[in-house]
């Protein structure tokens, strides 16, 4: 399996890693470490030293409960440093997280190489265009709502199965606005309660059916700190525990804060064979 970037193939047959960067304030982990140029620029090149592939950008907190920001906020926070870190590291894939199409076509301008979008283009319905236009690699995944409501009491007969139906429907959406490397996420977090997010991480296997790449986002989750009574602080070995579980279910990409640690737990799975 592979997804082309710039003309390069990436091979997903050994799992990747996608390093966070947020730029925004009230992030519910780092929020505010890393939203100037300087912290942003030693970051990344830290997440890279460790073996990052991806390096995710993000200018807008998407955590359960977060204001919305306006256009002008979001630009403001991400393209002066999304370009510093181009120019610095032409060779490292910039991934923009964000829902909003007009964002994605000027951080794509500016020398980034995918977009991540949580809506899966239902918050913008120009995004899935933009993105095909720029031929380009297209994160889709799913929520329910936008981040100030999504935790609003949750709902589902069956979270599994509406979660795929969900993806049968966009990836089609996706195809007709000419995007060709589609990578889908569930969404761990994002309009689901604990108990949702386990139902689909113990049945994430099933997520293979569609024969694209899958990233997963646990990294220290709610549904993590939570469920042991912990602090986001002191989840990492509970990320990496169920880094492993979405690993041997057929992830092909986390999307992490510690990326040290996730790498080492997917080369020692690898040694596994």
């Amino acid at each position: 399996m592979t997804i082309n970037i710039k003309g390069e193939l990436i091979d997903l047959s050994k799992p990747k890693i996608m390093g966070i960067l947020n730029l925004t304030p009230d992030s519910f982990y780092d929020g505010g470490k890393y939203n100037k140029v300087e912290s942003a620029l030693k970051q990344t090149d830290s997440m890279i030293e460790a073996g990052a592939n991806f390096i995710d950008l993000g200018a807008y907190s998407t955590k359960p409960g977060a204001k919305p920001v306006s256009v002008e906020v979001e630009k403001k926070r991400l393209l002066p440093i999304l370009e510093k870190l181009t120019k610095k590291n032409p060779k490292t894939h910039f991934s923009i997280d964000t829902f909003r199409s007009t964002i994605a076509a000027e951080a794509l301008d500016r020398g980034a190489a995918l977009i991540n979008d949580i809506s899966g283009g239902q918050f913008d319905n120009k995004m899935m265009d933009t993105v095909g236009n720029y031929n380009v690699p297209y994160v889709l995944m799913h929520t329910t709502g936008k981040p100030e409501i999504m935790q609003k009491n949750p709902r589902y007969k069956n979270v599994v199965k509406e979660v795929i139906y969900y993806f049968s429907n966009k990836i089609q959406s996706a195809y007709k606005a000419g995007i060709n490397d589609i990578i889908i996420d569930p969404g761990f977090g994002f309009g689901k309660t604990i108990f949702h997010n386990y139902e689909i991480l113990k049945n994430l296997e099933f997520f293979q059916n569609f024969e694209l790449p899958l990233m997963i986002g646990l990294s220290r989750k709610s549904m993590i700190y939570k469920k042991l009574g912990i602090s986001p602080g002191k989840s990492l070995n509970g990320t990496t525990i169920l880094n492993t579980v979405a690993l041997i279910k057929g992830a092909n990409i986390m999307r992490v804060h510690d990326v040290k640690q996730a790498k080492e737990c997917a080369d020692l799975l690898q040694a596994l064979g």
